[in-house]
């Protein structure tokens, strides 16, 4: 199999962590990596105008090359996205990008890393909006692609936890009508459609992310960002991988940022890197077949 990977911001710690992932002989002997991304110029620690512009490059490389087939999976280095949005990158992360550059309504973002998977229904938007953004048929949707891809990892039948948005689930809608009104139906929908995965839920969130890494579930589905990445983080700091889920290719990325204050250092630590690769290798090896998109989508 043939996976691309790009380096990020050629000023943070993306090129040293993907030299030492490919110097670590922790990754499958059976595949090709192509690195995509040009450095020179680059200064660890000093991110630019042109780093962030090399950094986009390398996306719109490694997407082009996906497309055309000529690598099956894609494993992208951090992006500083501040930085990024100053040389035209108008997304809200490369989730976003993939999913447009590949004509993709239907995707979600994954994180998962020692016991925990999480899939988030909602991801970048403020805290104050998430409730009235929840909405059945994204809750159901982002269950499917969770689901698909727990199969796709021989979880079948898969067991999906289903947080619930407010402290205790709601507590019967005394503080809150979200489980009630718009969760527990999702769940219901999912439990039917979905034979023979098991849902659960809405959970407590307090509680269920205990039972989730002692093993009681397979995922969780979160409804918003830090629900799911808190728990994930604290768990797997250091072996997290995201995953966007929908894409007709495999793309993982691993679960940190550019760290410009340490880049160049050698404190940068390639674990996520590695698992990051190594999962994008396992889902390439998995899929039913190659999916290519016309260069024109």
């Amino acid at each position: 199999m043939r996976i691309g990977i790009t380096l990020g911001d050629p000023a943070g710690v993306g090129p040293e962590v993907v030299r030492a992932a490919l110097a670590s002989r922790r990754l499958p002997a059976e595949a090709e990596f192509r690195i995509i991304g040009d450095q020179s110029g680059s200064q660890p620690g000093k991110p630019s105008v042109a780093t962030a512009q090399a950094a986009f490059a390398a996306l719109e490389e490694a997407v082009d090359l996906a497309k055309r087939g000529e690598i099956e999976a894609i494993v992208t280095g951090p992006i500083h996205k501040a930085r990024m949005y100053e040389v035209g990158f108008n997304f809200p992360g490369q989730t976003e990008f993939f999913a447009s550059r590949c004509g993709v309504a239907d995707f979600a973002m994954l994180l998962t890393g020692g016991a925990l998977t999480v899939a988030l229904v909602t991801t970048h938007i403020p805290l104050s909006a998430v409730a009235s953004s929840l909405r059945r048929t994204e809750i159901v949707r982002v269950g499917c692609l969770l689901d698909n891809f727990l199969c796709q990892r021989g979880h079948a039948p898969a067991r999906i936890a289903v947080a619930g948005l407010n402290p205790h689930a709601g507590e019967s809608g005394a503080i809150g009508r979200e489980e009630i009104d718009v969760i527990l139906p999702a769940v219901e929908t999912l439990r039917t459609t979905r034979q023979p995965t098991l849902f659960s839920g809405p959970l407590s969130p307090d509680t269920l992310f205990h039972h989730a890494a002692a093993g009681d579930w397979d995922g969780v589905l979160c409804m918003y960002h830090d629900q799911g990445l808190i728990p994930l983080k604290l768990h797997a700091f250091h072996e997290g991988v995201n995953v966007t889920l929908g894409l007709p290719f495999p793309r993982t990325s691993p679960d940190h940022g550019t760290a410009f204050e340490i880049a160049g250092r050698g404190l940068a630590r390639p674990e996520s890197m590695i698992a990051a690769i190594n999962l994008a290798a396992e889902l390439a090896a998995s899929a039913d077949k190659r999916i290519v998109i016309p260069s024109g989508v």
